[in-house]
C-alpha cells in the first residue's frame, strides 16, 4: 500500500504546545487526516515549561548551530508520534521570538531555530491497517516553513484575521516543501559537523527557511530572521545543558 504526500511528518509545527499532541499515523485512505496539518495556532510554549526530558528520550542526535555561534541557546519543544516516540524537535538560538515581534516592540529580533527530524522509512502501522509515513528533507522544510510562520505577523493585519492567514500560508508552506526542486528554492552549501552539505534555501518577507540531510541520516530544517543564513553552520549537540 502506498501513501500520498509521504514527506510531510504527522506533527504540528515545533512551537505548538504539547497540550495538543500530534498524531503521526495516517493511512492512504484518509485524506482528511493529512499529516502535518496544524490543529490550531496556539501560542509558543513558555520557557518555564521547556525541559530536556523529551530530548533525552530521543534515539537520534540533536543538532544546533555550531561553535561559531556564541549567543544564547534555548530549548523549544519535541514532537512525538501516537506511540510517544520522539520524531523531531527544535532548538533556538539568539533572541526568543514572539508572533508579534517587531510590531509590538519596535525592535528587530535576531534568531535562528534548528529542527532535527528523525529519519523514518516507510513502515506499517502497529495495527496493520495502514502505513506510517516516511520522513524526508521535505518534512524538515515544512516544519521549518510553518515554524517561521508561527512567529510572523503581517503588518497592519487585524488579530481576528491572522488565524485565516496562518491557515492559508501554512498550506502554501507545505506546497513549497513538496517541491524542493522548484524555482522558489535555491541551493546553499553549509557546514554540518565541519563537512560542506547542500541545503535547499528560500527567503520571504518574514525570514528564511532551509532544509537538508546530515551524513548521519537525520534531516535538518532551520528558519530565522535578522541573522544571515549564509554564515551559519550546524553540529551535533554534545551537551543539552548549554541550552537554557
Amino acid at each position: 500500500m502506498e501513501t500520498t504526500r509521504s514527506s510531510r511528518v504527522g506533527a504540528q509545527p515545533a512551537e505548538i504546545p504539547a497540550a495538543a499532541p500530534p498524531q503521526t499515523e495516517h493511512t492512504a485512505q484518509d485524506p482528511q487526516g493529512a499529516p502535518g496539518q496544524p490543529q490550531d495556532t496556539a501560542a509558543p510554549v513558555p520557557a518555564a515549561r521547556r525541559t530536556a526530558e523529551g530530548y533525552l528520550s530521543a534515539d537520534f542526535p540533536w543538532y544546533g548551530l555550531d561553535g561559531a555561534f556564541t549567543g544564547r541557546r534555548w530549548l523549544m519543544q519535541v514532537g512525538t508520534g501516537a506511540d510517544g516516540t520522539v520524531e523531531h524537535g527544535s532548538t533556538g538560538h539568539g533572541d526568543e521570538p514572539s508572533a508579534r515581534g517587531e510590531i509590538a516592540t519596535g525592535e528587530k529580533e535576531r534568531f535562528a531555530v534548528v529542527i532535527t527530524v528523525a529519519s523514518n522509512p516507510l513502515r506499517r502501522s502497529g495495527d496493520g491497517t495502514g502505513t506510517l509515513e516516511a520522513t524526508s528533507v521535505s518534512s524538515a522544510a515544512w516544519l521549518a516553513g510553518s515554524g517561521l510562520l508561527s512567529y510572523s505577523w503581517p503588518g497592519q493585519m487585524d488579530h481576528s484575521l491572522r488565524s485565516d492567514w496562518l491557515d492559508q500560508q501554512t498550506e502554501a508552506a507545505w506546497e513549497l516543501a513538496d517541491d524542493l526542486g522548484g524555482e522558489d528554492w535555491s541551493t546553499l552549501s553549509l557546514p554540518v559537523d565541519g563537512e560542506p552539505t547542500p541545503f535547499h534555501y528560500r527567503e520571504s518577507e518574514f525570514g528564511w527557511v532551509l532544509a537538508g540531510s546530515t551524513p548521519g541520516g537525520v534531516h535538518l530544517g532551520a528558519y530565522g530572521r535578522g541573522m544571515s543564513a549564509y554564515g551559519i553552520g550546524f553540529s551535533v549537540i554534545a551537551d543539552l545543558a548549554v541550552y537554557e
